[in-house]
């Protein structure tokens, strides 16, 4: 049975053009890529990695190519730009990624238990960690773009950070980036 909510949201979303890529002073080239055993780029999530109110909030597993030299650190963002709200709606948020480790296992990112070295940043649900695909049920297909930044410096964050305080920090800084989109629909 449709949800009503969702069906009446279903035109309502932040927009594809508002995720963090797209933002003056932290565009670069995409010279290294970022894929994912789990799904294909553009394909479905499979299920085990939907977020906890429907799923085992489990992080996919992800790998990326070496990336520039000069790069000092990686931060992950991953954004729904589907959702029904003014802006994206951030799912994860990691900085201090090591650039030598090629990509993280599957269920990596938990909330309670970082990588070494690894910091969480604050996303739209307030907690820090995974969190993964959730969408109003009968919304429609949301689109959750992961998004892999290369920087040439250690980010000096505050120890609170949110995705303001990683883009201004990133600003001018960002020697290179990938990639991956993946979808995910709660019927």
């Amino acid at each position: 049975m449709p949800n009503p909510i969702g069906r009446a949201l279903r035109d309502r979303r932040a927009g594809h053009e508002k995720v963090v890529w797209e933002r003056d002073g932290l565009r670069a080239p995409e010279s290294f890529t970022l894929t994912s055993p789990a799904f294909d780029g553009g394909a479905a999530i499979p299920d085990q990695y939907k977020g906890r109110l429907f799923g085992q909030d489990l992080s996919p597993a992800l790998t990326w190519t070496t990336p520039p030299v000069a790069t000092e650190e990686l931060v992950l963002i991953v954004e729904d730009p589907d959702a029904p709200r003014r802006e994206p709606a951030v799912h994860t948020i990691a900085r201090g990624i090591d650039p030598a480790l090629g990509g993280l296992p599957e269920g990596a990112l938990a909330r309670h238990t970082p990588p070494e070295g690894v910091t969480y940043g604050r996303g739209s649900l307030g907690s820090r960690g995974w969190h993964g695909p959730m969408p109003v049920p009968s919304h429609g297909p949301h689109t959750y773009v992961f998004q892999l930044f290369a920087v040439d410096r250690r980010l000096d964050l505050p120890a609170q950070f949110g995705l303001e305080d990683v883009a201004r920090a990133m600003h001018g800084h960002v020697i290179a980036r990938a990639r991956l989109n993946g979808t995910y629909e709660n019927p």
